[in-house]
């Protein structure tokens, strides 16, 4: 059984700095790729950045640059760490895992993952970015 749950969301300036952390149980990371999406008020859910088990990353072109993806397997974590963040940047954000072949390419390709391919999500973490 898969269970992700996220922390390190809160309020910052424009310009700030914040890490989230998504930790992950029952997940192969073999054979799993991992994503960070957001959903804003009235938004569809976005894909922010991925992972995938064989080393690839894929980022939103909005946040290229910016966010930084990583995991920690001996720790069972996911991060995501925001730098030079944006009033834009305002959301809920989730971590999701899967291993759908779909899910993994988008990621290998560089790009940001899908949230339709993933089937495993956490309850999210709120960041507010203040002008």
């Amino acid at each position: 059984q898969v269970q992700l749950v996220e922390s390190g969301g809160g309020s910052v300036q424009s310009g700030g700095s914040l890490r989230l952390s998504c930790a992950v149980s029952g997940v192969s990371y073999r054979s799993y790729c991992m994503g960070w999406f957001r959903q804003a008020p009235g938004k569809e859910r976005e894909g922010v950045a991925g992972i995938d088990s064989d080393g690839s990353i894929g980022y939103a072109d909005s946040v290229r640059g910016r966010f930084t993806i990583s995991q920690d397997n001996a720790k069972n974590t996911l991060y995501l760490q925001m730098n030079s963040l944006k009033p834009e940047d305002t959301a809920m954000y989730f971590c999701a895992a899967d291993d759908d072949p779909l899910a993994r390419l988008q990621i290998q390709l560089g790009i940001e993952p899908d949230p339709a391919d993933f089937g495993n999500w956490g309850q999210g973490t709120q960041v507010t970015v203040s002008s």
